[in-house]
Formats: structure tokens, C-alpha cells, sequence
């Protein structure tokens, strides 16, 4: 729940700084959905390092034996997400927001929970779960849990903001 709750907070805290500041939520929330690619990287790569997170067993060629894990070879399964959740995730973010998708309030931070959410999900089948918390049936993970509330947060967001605010995005362009 670490992402997922730290996802909360972060709504929580932006949802406070644009009650004080009277900026609209969304507009922060999308300069923060914009940078939140380049964090969530460096984390994966710090997961990598550490190591923690680790994948599931495997026989690929480019398979790692973590150190004080076993002697199996695992999928690194934390640098998927540091390509997929990070770099990926950033280039799509970037492009929308280089093709203006900031003057819709509400569009980059849905591409980006949409984009979170699917790259996680897809992680989610090369990654080691946690046994304790994670003993889910058909073979679901709770990463794979938390995200869909997410995927489907951000595409409730993208259809509010692309259709139903559509008339004050033509009034302002006039």
C-alpha cells in the first residue's frame, strides 16, 4: 500500500494547498501528475539497489539472482516498473502536456492515473508477492487491487474533463 496510500496523501495535501492558495485543484494536480513520473523512477531504481521488491522466478536471460533472497534467478521486476511506471509514463505525460492538455485542468493528471495504473498492474505479474499480504485468488495481487480504483478514477476524470467541461474550455477560447 505504500504508492497507493502516498497517492492519497498526495491528493490530500494538494486538495489543501488549493483550498488555501484558491487555485483550482486540478491545475495542481496536473503540474503534479507531470513530475510524479521522474519520483516514482528514482524510487524503482533505489528498490533495484536496495534490493527489495524483487520478481518472480524465472528463466530469461537477463534474470538476476538477488543477494539473501535464494539462489533462484528472478525477473527485475523493478526496473520494469522504473522503465514502464517512470520513463514511459514520463514521455506520455510530457507529449500531452506539450500538446497543451494543461489547459484542460484535469486531462494529465487522468493520463497519468490511467498510465500508473495500467504499467503497475502489468508489473504486477513479473513481481514477487508479498505472501502475508498478498495470498489473493486468481492470481491477483494487491497491486493489481489498489490500481484498479485508480485506472478507473482516471478514466472517469479524462471523460469530465475532455466532454462535460467542454463548454467552459470553448467560452474561454473565445
Amino acid at each position: 500500500m505504500a504508492f497507493h496510500g502516498g497517492l492519497i496523501g498526495a491528493f490530500l495535501a494538494i486538495w489543501y494547498f488549493a483550498r488555501e492558495t484558491k487555485v483550482s485543484f486540478l491545475t495542481i494536480a496536473d503540474i503534479s501528475a507531470a513530475a510524479a513520473p521522474i519520483g516514482i523512477f528514482l524510487v524503482r531504481i533505489a528498490n533495484f539497489i536496495k534490493p527489495e521488491l524483487w520478481g518472480r522466478p524465472t528463466d530469461v536471460p537477463w534474470a538476476i539472482i538477488f543477494p539473501d533472497v535464494d539462489d533462484q534467478p528472478r525477473h527485475p521486476s523493478q526496473l520494469y516498473e522504473a522503465c514502464l511506471e517512470g520513463l514511459l509514463l514520463f514521455l506520455v505525460v510530457g507529449l500531452c502536456v506539450r500538446g497543451g492538455a494543461l489547459k484542460r485542468p484535469g486531462v494529465v493528471t487522468a493520463v497519468f492515473c490511467v498510465g500508473y495504473s495500467v504499467a503497475r498492474i502489468f508489473s504486477e505479474f513479473f513481481r514477487e508477492p508479498d505472501p502475508q499480504l498478498e495470498q489473493l485468488s486468481h492470481g491477483l495481487t494487491m497491486g493489481m487491487v489498489l490500481s484498479a480504483p485508480i485506472l478507473l478514477a482516471g478514466i472517469v476524470l479524462m471523460v469530465y474533463a475532455l466532454y462535460f467541461r467542454r463548454e467552459e474550455y470553448r467560452s474561454a477560447s473565445r
